[in-house]
C-alpha cells in the first residue's frame, strides 16, 4: 500500500495500523475467522475419519500436530474445532451484551425502584463464583451448546447491565439530556438515540474482552463434559480426550491448547488496543 494511499484513510482507521496489539490481535482473529468459515479449506483431514494404521503418531510432515488414539490428524480436529469455539465466544456473549445494554440503560435513566431490584439482582449473582454458577446451571438444563449458552446468557448480562447502567447514569447528568427533556423528546429516544452512542464503547472493549472468557469457559465446560459432546471436535472435549495420554502423546492436548491460548491472545490485544484508541485524549 502506497504513502498516498494510506494519506486517504480515515484517521481511526490509521492510528488502528500504527499500533502493534492492533495488528496483532486483528490478524489472529482474521485467521480465526477464517478458520472457523472455511475449515475444510484448511483441513488437510476428515476430522472423524480413523486411521488405526496412523494411532498417536507424533507430530511430523503427514500430520503437523500428531495423530490421536483413534489415529485421526489433531490439525484437522484442531481446525474444525475453530467453527465451535468462535460459535461459542459469539454465542455466549451477544445474547448477554444485548439484554445487559438494554437492561442497563433503562435502569440507568429510570432509576428508582427498577434500580433497587436490579441492585438486589446484581447482589445475588456476584454473590457466587461466575463459573459455579454456570455450571450449575448447565447441569440443571444438561449437557450441550444450546444449553451452554443459555447458562453463560443468564449469568453474565448482569454485568454488562451494572457496566451500562454506570455508563448510563453518568451521560444522564449532562445538559445534553436535559435539554431532549425540555424539547419534549421520548425516554427511548433519549436513551436509545443518544445517551446511548455516547456510553456504549465501555460495553464493546468489555464485550470484545469477554469473548475470549468465553472461549476459556466454554472449553472448560468441554473439558467437563458439559459443554460440546464427543465426537465433536472442539478445544476444551480434545483436552479431556487426551488426559489420559499426557506421558504417551502430550501433542493431543497440547495443540488445542495452544489454540485457545493464541485466540483468546488475539480477542484481548484487539480489545485493548480499541479501548486505546476510544479513550478520550487529554
Amino acid at each position: 500500500m502506497t504513502a498516498l494511499t494510506l494519506s486517504r484513510l480515515p484517521a481511526p482507521v490509521l492510528q488502528a495500523l500504527a499500533r502493534p496489539a492492533f495488528l496483532i490481535g486483528g490478524g489472529i482473529i482474521l485467521m480465526s475467522t477464517l478458520f472457523a468459515l472455511f475449515p475444510a479449506a484448511f483441513a488437510p483431514y476428515d476430522p472423524l475419519a480413523f486411521n488405526y494404521a496412523a494411532i498417536q503418531q507424533p507430530p511430523s510432515l503427514a500430520h503437523p500436530f500428531g495423530t490421536d488414539n483413534f489415529g485421526r490428524d489433531i490439525l484437522s480436529r484442531v481446525i474444525w474445532a475453530y467453527r465451535i469455539d468462535m460459535m461459542i465466544a459469539l454465542f455466549a456473549t451477544i445474547f448477554a451484551l444485548l439484554i445487559g445494554v438494554t437492561a442497563g440503560s433503562l435502569v440507568g435513566y429510570h432509576g428508582g425502584w427498577a434500580d433497587t431490584i436490579f441492585g438486589r439482582c446484581v447482589d445475588a449473582v456476584i454473590t457466587f463464583p461466575f463459573l459455579v454458577l454456570v455450571i450449575a446451571v448447565v447441569a440443571m438444563l444438561g449437557p450441550g451448546l444450546i444449553n451452554m449458552f443459555v447458562a453463560i446468557t443468564l449469568v453474565n448480562w448482569v454485568y454488562y447491565a451494572r457496566l451500562m447502567r454506570a455508563e448510563v447514569m453518568t451521560q444522564t447528568a449532562h445538559d445534553y439530556v436535559s435539554a431532549g427533556r425540555v424539547m419534549g423528546y421520548s425516554s427511548g429516544r433519549i436513551i436509545f438515540r443518544h445517551i446511548l452512542p455516547n456510553a456504549i464503547t465501555p460495553v464493546l472493549t468489555f464485550w470484545m474482552t469477554d469473548m475470549a472468557l468465553a472461549i476459556l469457559l466454554g472449553s472448560s465446560l468441554g473439558y467437563l463434559g458439559l459443554g460440546a459432546q464427543p465426537p465433536l471436535a472442539e478445544w476444551g472435549v480434545l483436552i479431556a480426550e487426551g488426559r489420559n495420554f499426557i506421558f504417551t502423546a502430550w501433542w493431543m492436548s497440547l495443540c488445542p491448547g495452544i489454540a485457545i491460548v493464541l485466540t483468546g491472545l488475539g480477542f484481548s490485544l484487539l480489545g485493548d488496543a480499541v479501548a486505546d484508541m476510544l479513550r478520550p485524549k487529554g
